[in-house]
């Protein structure tokens, strides 16, 4: 049977993929002027995104160089969400 905290954990890693997704696509379109930040939904949206994700981004941009302009925190910080799950399973069935 599987734990509910660690179903709960999974569901809330996954949410905050969500996120960061969200986060990159929607900087994307606003510097490729698809879609105008001064519009009110698009810009609440932004803030959101960049309120949940800047703090862990700025922790993961003091490591990584920046790579001739292009910012790859976003990729590190996905495939370290996508690999957290796996890591608390094993933590969670090796020692509990």
């Amino acid at each position: 049977m599987e734990n509910p905290f660690i179903l709960l954990i999974e569901q809330i890693i996954q949410l905050y993929i969500y996120v960061v997704i969200v986060e990159v696509v929607l900087s994307w379109l606003v510097v490729f002027n698809v879609v105008n930040s001064s519009n009110r939904l698009i810009y609440m949206i932004g803030d959101f995104t960049h309120r949940l994700t800047y703090p862990v981004l700025r922790r993961i941009r003091q490591y990584v160089p920046n790579i001739g302009g292009l910012d790859i925190s976003p990729v590190l910080l996905l495939i370290g969400l996508w690999f957290l799950p796996l890591f608390i399973r094993w933590i969670a069935y090796k020692f509990f």
